[in-house]
């Protein structure tokens, strides 16, 4: 019953975004403009489709074949960012209007043509930017951070992080096959995998994940779920990833490194929403640190950054996060941090750090603005002795 509400109140606010938004577009862009007959009717149409697109989108990804269902989500992705872009810059201009103290309605239909067309040109130009962000190899990150505890012995250390890949409708085997490449050409001592893998179930995109199982570390690769990968059946996708040859790690430890004090605690935790989304399943930090050594430093794998200021409060020495995908889209990550303060990057607190994952792929609309995705390679140092 809880699930059914969660989405049956995503689904209402889902619908209000969607109509409002696309009304507003047909007022700014078509009716105050005044673009005549038959091509205000013309575009007030195409308009009607592409809202359609959005709302059989996850239908489409769902029911039809998955080369078919391309047809209709990649149409719909790339509307959803022109879109998003477009309602922006309409109401940066609306807000603009007010400041001058010039009421939209009285412009008359000259300058709002002129606002229109503009508008469209921009907007055409931020989402064609966007797509070949999102589309072109994720950057290489290098990070160096260096723990207070860090055994000497693992100076040097390197984790490679990838976060938020997005298998599914729109990236595939072929995007999977690029970032195992990535990964590998660094020779990293770990490969973290923090959540949000996929976008689907086993069956209709399980092949697609299987270059993953070309992954190589010294000390493997390692596996925590997302928000999505819940929504894509946890548990099935708990033993997909088994099957590729990574650990999985569900709120629950391993120990890494040799023997003595040259090892350190891998820690790994379910999302931080788990629980809303699958039944019998949620993040549990205690069991995941339950016996350990207190003095070992631990690094904890946990999708949503927001398990942070628990973990830092349970001696957690890093935590890796991504979940933000640092805004995607400018400027959504002021939204994101109505949530979150951490949306990308280095943070600290109660002698803790965290580092939060821009992501490795997209979610949603195929567009990256001003949020690069990333392959993180991440380099452990011990603390420097002071002179």
């Amino acid at each position: 019953m809880r699930r059914f509400l969660v989405v049956l109140c995503f689904a209402n606010v889902l619908v209000a975004v969607l109509v409002g938004g696309h009304l507003y577009l047909a007022r700014r862009l078509i009716l105050d403009p005044g673009v005549p007959s038959p091509a205000r009717g013309i575009l007030l149409a195409a308009l009607a489709v592409l809202a359609a697109s959005l709302v059989l989108q996850p239908f489409a990804e769902r029911l039809l074949p998955r080369t078919s269902a391309r047809w209709i989500s990649w149409p719909a992705s790339l509307w959803m960012g022109l879109a998003f872009c477009l309602i922006n810059l309409l109401l940066l201009s609306d807000l603009t209007w007010v400041l001058m103290g010039a009421a939209v309605e009285g412009a008359g239909t000259g300058a709002a043509r002129v606002r229109a067309l503009g508008v469209l040109a921009v907007g055409l130009v931020a989402a064609g930017a966007g797509l070949r962000n999102a589309t072109r190899e994720p950057d290489l990150r290098r990070v160096e951070i260096e723990l207070e505890r860090w055994p000497r012995a693992l100076d040097g250390y390197r984790i490679v992080q990838i976060s938020d890949v997005h298998i599914g409708p729109l990236l595939d085997r072929r995007f999977a096959r690029h970032v195992v490449e990535r990964c590998n050409a660094l020779a990293p001592d770990l490969i973290a995998v923090t959540g949000d893998l996929v976008d689907g179930s086993v069956r209709r995109v399980g092949a697609e994940v299987e270059p993953f199982a070309a992954l190589r570390a010294r000390h493997g690769a390692f596996f925590v779920t997302g928000n999505h990968d819940h929504y894509s059946g946890a548990d099935a996708w708990a033993d997909r990833v088994r099957e590729l040859g990574i650990r999985v790690l569900r709120n629950e430890r391993v120990t890494i490194g040799g023997e003595g004090e040259d090892v350190f605690d891998l820690a790994g935790v379910e999302d931080h929403h788990a629980h809303i989304v699958s039944a019998g399943q949620r993040e549990d930090l205690g069991r995941a640190l339950a016996g350990r050594d207190p003095a070992r430093p631990v690094v904890l794998l946990a999708h949503d950054p927001a398990t942070f200021p628990a973990a830092s409060r349970r001696g957690v020495d890093l935590q890796l996060s991504g979940h933000t995908h640092g805004g995607q889209i400018w400027p959504f990550r002021y939204v994101v941090r109505l949530a979150t303060p951490y949306i990308a990057g280095h943070y600290r607190t109660n002698g803790a750090q965290l580092y939060v994952s821009r992501g490795t792929g997209f979610w949603g609309p195929a567009v990256r603005l001003l949020a690069p995705a990333e392959i993180t390679e991440i380099t452990l140092r011990a603390r420097r002795e002071t002179a």
